[in-house]
């Protein structure tokens, strides 16, 4: 049986939070990896609201294991960030 609770031990369930930066359409999430262990995961849907080109970014740290799911969440939405600064030569000092 594919239960929620099945799919986040397995570290398998699709990031779910929307969030548009400076024109860029994200979703992100939290990915269960084990016990205590989440992993932020952050898609680029492209510009604008309606886009859906669908771009994993990849991993922006060595650090990809946090302790709480806030932590995890809170790391994926700053990735999001720095990509589309990184992309347009905004720098990083505005986040």
């Amino acid at each position: 049986m594919n239960t929620p609770d099945a799919a986040a031990e397995r570290g398998t369930e699709e990031p779910g939070i929307d969030f548009i930066y400076r024109g860029w359409h994200f979703r992100y999430g939290a990915q269960r990896t084990g016990p205590g262990v989440y992993r932020p995961v952050v898609v680029c849907l492209g510009r604008g609201h309606g886009a859906e080109e669908k771009e994993t970014l990849p991993n922006d740290t060595d650090e990809i294991a946090y302790a709480t799911e806030a932590e995890a969440l809170r790391h994926a939405e700053q990735q999001a960030m720095r990509w589309v600064h990184d992309r347009t030569g905004d720098g990083q000092g505005q986040l």
